[in-house]
């Protein structure tokens, strides 16, 4: 019999065990997949999880049952629940589906900014350009979605922001910012100054032509990231 090993998912779960709620632990799984301290395939061992929040196990397969439709978690039979594999190709669609519906909010974000809308996103830029100097892939990944949050936010389309934040949550996982190399994270970052700056500026048609840019140079860096790591099915 091979020996039972420790999900590594069960380490990044922080439990409300005096107060478990169904919602609670929905919020939790997702958290701790969408933070990059759990692989893609990382197994989600029921049993152990529902042990974790101190719930039984019909709460924690509702919420598994959410995060396969969101597309966070897969589930197989005989092999159980994991953290959702991507294959190449379904991590570039969903890179193309980002772009798509962030290009359509980027004209309408210029036009509703406010002095603050535009004080954050050069906030945010100056975390992008200490994460450059300091290597910090984590802290860059991080930063990168804030920064397109923070430029698409002010159109106020809350539906396809929605949709927006549920395309980002998919590609999470994997954590792209680090695996790429110090120069494609330069590269990226000069696009995302120039974003600011049209942003700040007022100019959308700019502003969505360089995104445009940016979007075809992600999409070259995203085709380069390694298939041999486990990363991606």
């Amino acid at each position: 019999m091979r020996p039972h090993r420790r999900s590594v998912l069960l380490g990044q779960l922080v439990a409300d065990r005096a107060a478990p709620s169904q919602q609670g632990v929905l919020n939790e799984l997702r958290r701790a997949v969408l933070d990059g301290g759990v692989p893609p395939g990382t197994p989600i061992p029921l049993a152990d999880v529902a042990d974790v929040f101190g719930v039984s196990q019909i709460p924690v397969r509702e919420a598994l049952k959410t995060l396969i439709g969101e597309g966070l978690v897969e589930h197989r039979l005989n092999f159980g629940y994991t953290v959702a594999l991507l294959t190449p190709q379904e991590l570039r669609e969903m890179y193309i589906v980002r772009e798509a519906l962030e290009s359509a909010s980027l004209g309408v974000a210029v036009a509703n900014a406010t002095d603050a809308d535009r004080a954050a996103a050069v906030a945010v830029n100056v975390g992008l350009e200490q994460a450059i100097r300091d290597d910090d892939a984590g802290a860059y990944h991080r930063q990168s979605r804030e920064l397109h949050a923070a430029l698409t936010r002010p159109s106020r389309m809350h539906r396809l922001l929605h949709m927006l934040e549920a395309a980002w949550n998919v590609t999470e996982p994997v954590q792209s910012m680090l695996h790429v190399s110090r120069d494609d994270r330069a590269a990226l970052h000069a696009d995302h100054c120039a974003m600011v700056d049209a942003f700040v500026a007022g100019d959308a048609e700019r502003l969505i032509a360089v995104a445009e840019d940016h979007a075809v140079r992600l999409n070259a860096v995203i085709a380069k990231l390694p298939t041999d790591t486990g990363l991606l099915a």
